[in-house]
């Protein structure tokens, strides 16, 4: 019985070290951000162009940098029809108007174009969709671009949020770090370490979002982009070796513009088009006489790592 006690009392001694002593790379739940305004100062990434700014202008330019807003607002209009077509007319997804979509009917869409709206409260939820409907009022439109332009995949979603797939066997992802290829110090007061991410580089760093297909884990599983399944299951079986990066990065050097097929470069070297035509006359009877006809032939080879189109 005193054995029982003095260990219990050791125990209860011990909680408190216990506590502070916990994993450091453990991911700490975070107060969830109300406003957008509060979650776009979270993510803030604006100083990392005072040291790289070749860098953050490229991504200025990319389609990350407009993930929620989309290019030519095709993202938000999507979300509008997502709410409208299909949350709206399910009798189960508890939503009958614009007002009732919640965090959970906009994380299909965030998983990926905002993956941090998870660390947000319902309120911004419904800022989000009135900025998406507002694209549409006059009045707000200005305002509402502004809104859907401040959130977005940037430097921190990338070289943190998403530089660890295998949280148990590594760790979470620590806040004061930014994740790079190597180990060091960082001239940035909010992040001054580099950690070393060994994902980085590798084809499965994007297919955290350019995934496998259906996103099976939500209570309305939605079908988005496949490309890294197919990249895996078609593309590397038949001894494809490139990577993501590879393709959209390095060969033709677009650096964090990350572009696809809206790049006149990265569309020439997606497909190989081989043309045959030759033109002849056909005599169809004595009424109509002779009918100039051709023969178009087009072979369409697709020469990149994954089907196509994609996302």
């Amino acid at each position: 019985m005193r054995f029982f006690k003095s260990v219990l009392i050791l125990v209860c001694l011990g909680l408190p070290f216990m506590v502070l002593c916990q994993d450091a790379n453990a991911d700490p739940v975070r107060k969830k951000a109300k406003t957008i305004d509060e979650l776009a100062a979270r993510y803030d990434v604006s100083s990392c162009k005072e040291c790289h700014e070749e860098i953050y202008e490229q991504w200025e330019a990319s389609a990350h940098s407009k993930s929620m807003f989309g290019i030519g607002a095709r993202t938000a209009a999507t979300i509008g029809t997502t709410i409208t077509k299909g949350l709206m007319t399910w009798p189960y997804s508890g939503v009958e108007k614009p007002e009732d979509v919640t965090l959970k009917h906009l994380m299909p869409c965030a998983k990926c174009h905002l993956p941090q709206l998870e660390e947000a409260s319902d309120d911004v939820a419904q800022e989000i969709v009135k900025a998406v409907f507002g694209l549409w009022d006059k009045e707000i439109r200005k305002e509402s671009v502004e809104k859907l332009r401040k959130i977005n995949i940037n430097c921190l979603i990338c070289h943190q949020t998403k530089a660890i797939t295998h949280k148990w066997a590594q760790g979470f992802p620590q806040r004061a770090a930014v994740y790079g290829t190597q180990e060091g110090g960082h001239e940035d007061e909010k992040y001054p370490i580099i950690k070393k991410s060994e994902i980085l580089h590798e084809s499965v760093f994007c297919g955290q979002c350019h995934g496998l297909g259906p996103n099976f884990e939500f209570e309305e599983p939605s079908q988005c982009a496949t490309a890294y399944g197919s990249y895996l299951f078609a593309y590397v079986p038949e001894g494809g070796h490139e990577t993501c990066q590879s393709c959209h990065m390095r060969t033709l050097n677009k650096g964090h513009v990350l572009p696809a097929y809206r790049d006149p470069d990265m569309a020439e070297a997606a497909v190989r088009f081989e043309v045959d035509a030759f033109g002849y006359y056909w005599r169809k009877d004595k009424a109509e006489g002779v009918t100039p006809l051709a023969v178009v032939r087009v072979e369409m080879t697709n020469k990149t790592g994954h089907g196509i189109p994609d996302g």
